[in-house]
């Protein structure tokens, strides 16, 4: 498979350094760049999936007239929180 390449970026010099000072040891800058890129596109992939389907549940919400109240889901939540710290704080014993 053909390689492309991604424009280079100015920055400061500053900047650079404080990027070539978080480098793991021998990363290249070009990985670095590489690896965020690879995750900025991955977070806004995932956040355009999760507008999605929340806007595809308020719509069958509205088609449906079935809703669930947010003290409900808040409730569920909480619960589902407080038994992974109770699970963390059993580990930590």
């Amino acid at each position: 498979m053909k390689t492309a390449t991604i424009p280079s970026v100015r920055v400061e010099p500053e900047f650079r350094a404080e990027v070539e000072a978080v480098l793991g040891e021998g990363e290249t800058l070009s990985e670095f760049v590489e690896a965020s890129v690879r995750a900025g596109v991955e977070r806004r992939r995932t956040q355009a999936e999760f507008i999605a389907r929340g806007l595809r549940s308020r719509d069958e919400a509205r088609r449906t007239g079935q809703y669930v109240d947010a003290e409900v889901v808040l409730a569920k939540l909480q619960r589902k929180l407080d038994a992974a710290r109770e699970q963390l704080a059993k580990k930590s014993r």
